[in-house]
């Protein structure tokens, strides 16, 4: 999908030749002399349309305006918020109905939290997953056209960055909604490939005898009971001087977790294909980065494998050695995401970073703590969380800092190793975290639980592309707080899809 960002106000919009206009309007607004601000204040007379939060009014070949649709949507006070819901609303109520080009005019005070809110609630109300159907019908918004009083620099700034993370969301939701027969770990590592190659990145993919040499006993672990190769995946940006210490992220790449020995319940199993989102979650990054070219350098790591049981399944009461040398006894097999994070955050010693992030569908206790709403967000610095919190804020990817008490470290303890991958169930977001703390040590380190928010269930189901919209905003703040120049893009053959 083509976004553009254009100085257009509802006269303009009237004029659009276009198959759809959306008017996002707050409470209060007032209308000029065209026809469509005569619409609407006719609407708002006869108590038909207040601007409230998400309120619609549709109207087909309304006078005076070219396109043959026009929705009216409430936004409230007008906040980024608020245009976040009515823009979502109003494109919702549009598919299937052979929309392809959309004109949205926002309101006249609109700011980059309004921009950011419009273009990441067109991208998300319109996508729709085909690539496993037979007849890949929906895929319909082709051009949308974003309406603003005037272009100034800030708020082509907020749309840049809002249509580099909304393909990076795009590319996470797809790579998550993939089945995990198709979704396999050498798959992971392809796409990884492709969008190394693509933009100018650096890609090193490791299989089995490679990650055995680095003696990563504990993903290796994890893996042998599936008859899928594990994958080590190593990506690179480069924005900045190569001596300028990379952000590395982590993402856990499960692609599918049965449980293990320990195995899972059959009801909503087939959800677990979702356990590789945080690993979407950095491809989805770094396409992000492609179109963004921020000035600092990122490492990519994911480590990717399955946890299915067989006869050669890791079993409760084995002891691992992990890449750094500590011994873990496996208490449970279905707590698997932390053993493989582990020796991926050993890993990322060697690049020395600024800082490290995490990002993992870790625990059910998290769902319990923060429903869908917000990520969990631990850091052992706290400069680090308040930078993340603020990037999740910016980006409409709410996340919440959790805590991390020496005390919830207690329950890691065991006679037979230097610690188990399972403490009580209290706290158990918690005490998963202080099981990846101690592998982070030498580093500022933050860790984001997204459990409850990397995809939804029911109907609805499906993929949500997040956090990647949460480490954008905060990769961008880690530029602008270096104050390097921007990077220019490689030249680079155009991506084959």
């Amino acid at each position: 999908m083509d976004f553009e960002l254009k100085t257009l106000g509802p006269a303009e919009a009237a004029a659009q030749k276009c198959d759809a206009v959306v008017a996002v309007l707050a409470e209060g607004f007032k209308g000029g002399g065209d026809p469509l601000s005569r619409l609407a204040d006719e609407a708002r007379k006869a108590g038909d349309f207040e601007g409230k939060p998400g309120k619609l009014l549709q109207a087909y070949r309304a006078a005076g305006v070219a396109a043959p649709r026009l929705v009216l949507a409430g936004a409230g006070d007008g906040s980024g918020k608020r245009v976040q819901a009515a823009v979502q609303a109003a494109v919702s109520s549009l598919r299937s109905k052979g929309v392809k080009r959309l004109v949205i005019c926002l309101p006249a005070d609109a700011g980059e939290d309004a921009v950011r809110a419009a273009v990441q609630a067109t991208a998300e109300a319109s996508y729709v997953y085909v690539a496993t159907k037979s007849k890949p019908e929906g895929r319909e918004l082709q051009r949308v056209t974003i309406g603003v009083a005037q272009v100034s620099n800030d708020l082509r700034a907020a749309f840049d960055t809002a249509r580099g993370a909304a393909n990076g969301i795009e590319l996470a939701r797809e790579m998550g909604n993939l089945p995990p027969n198709i979704a396999t770990p050498t798959r992971l590592g392809e796409e990884a490939k492709k969008l190394a190659k693509a933009h100018g990145f650096q890609c090193e993919v490791l299989g089995p005898k490679e990650v055995e040499k680095l003696g990563m006993g504990s993903f290796m672990a994890v893996a042998r009971g599936s008859e899928q190769p594990l994958r080590f995946i190593v990506l690179r940006y480069q924005g900045a001087a190569s001596s300028e210490p990379p952000v590395v992220l982590v993402g856990k790449g499960i692609t599918f977790d049965s449980g293990g020995i320990s195995i899972k319940p059959a009801g909503e199993m087939d959800e677990m294909k979702f356990d590789m989102c945080g690993a979407a979650s950095v491809l989805g990054t770094f396409r992000a980065l492609a179109d963004l070219r921020p000035s600092l350098n990122v490492v990519g790591l994911i480590p990717a494998c399955e946890n299915l049981p067989d006869g050669r399944a890791l079993k409760p009461g084995d002891v691992v050695t992990s890449m750094g040398g500590q011994t873990i006894e496996v208490l449970n097999t279905d707590a698997e995401g932390r053993l493989i994070l582990c020796d991926a955050l050993t890993y990322a010693e060697r690049f020395k970073p600024r800082a490290v992030v995490d990002i993992a569908t870790l625990t059910g206790a998290c769902v319990i703590a923060l429903g869908a709403v917000r990520s969990g967000l631990f850091a052992s610095d706290d400069a680090l969380a308040a930078d993340l919190q603020r990037a999740g804020d910016s980006a409409f990817d709410l996340c919440w800092r959790m805590p991390l008490d020496d005390e919830y470290g207690e329950g890691l303890k065991t006679n037979f190793a230097d610690m188990a991958n399972v403490a009580g169930r209290p706290g158990g977001a918690i005490t998963a975290a202080k099981f990846l703390q101690r592998f982070a040590g030498k580093y500022p380190w933050a860790h984001l639980d997204i459990a409850g928010t990397a995809w939804k269930g029911g109907a609805a189901k499906g993929a949500t592309g997040r956090p990647v919209g949460l480490l954008v905003q905060y990769l961008l703040s880690q530029q602008r707080q270096g104050g390097a120049k921007a990077a220019k893009a490689p030249k680079r053959k155009a991506a084959a899809r």
